[in-house]
């Protein structure tokens, strides 16, 4: 099994909205980052465990934990002109973009702030790629170390 985080603004998508949706299964769809997208692509794997984190919000955060249900797949959002993550140079004959199904498993006990996250980075989460300067991917892989130490901070 592999740990990921993926982000999302609340107001766009945030955890309640998947939780909401039958099933508390959603596809993730609207990455437009090639680095993201290989990841859903080549690396996810059904089963794997996600953090939910909610970005460009008040308190930016993991809310709390996903599933992987179905791994890379062609992300048909890219397709219709009347999505809003429509790419018409992207092609169905030769994808570009793609996506996988994540399901809700649980809050967190307590969201775990950014800020709280960052007191952090040079200890256990000093590779932590949220962490680094500079880093916007949607999509970044998280070290077993890594995803136990955050649950232990609940």
């Amino acid at each position: 099994m592999q740990y990921w985080l993926m982000k999302s603004e609340p107001d766009v998508y945030g955890i309640e909205h998947l939780k909401a949706m039958p099933g508390q299964t959603d596809h993730w769809d609207g990455v437009r980052n090639y680095q993201a997208r290989n990841m859903m692509r080549d690396q996810m794997k059904e089963g794997d465990q996600v953090f939910f984190y909610h970005s460009n919000c008040k308190e930016p955060g993991i809310a709390g934990i996903m599933e992987v249900v179905r791994e890379g797949y062609v992300d048909h959002t890219a397709f219709d002109p009347d999505e809003k993550y429509y790419d018409p140079k992207s092609d169905p004959e030769n994808p570009r973009w793609y996506m996988v199904d994540v399901r809700y498993l649980r809050d967190l006990k307590r969201p775990i702030t950014l800020q709280e996250l960052k007191q952090y980075g040079d200890g256990p989460l000093a590779d932590f790629p949220l962490l680094r300067r500079g880093n916007r991917l949607s999509i970044m892989p998280v070290t077993e170390q890594q995803w136990d130490f955050i649950l232990s901070l609940e």
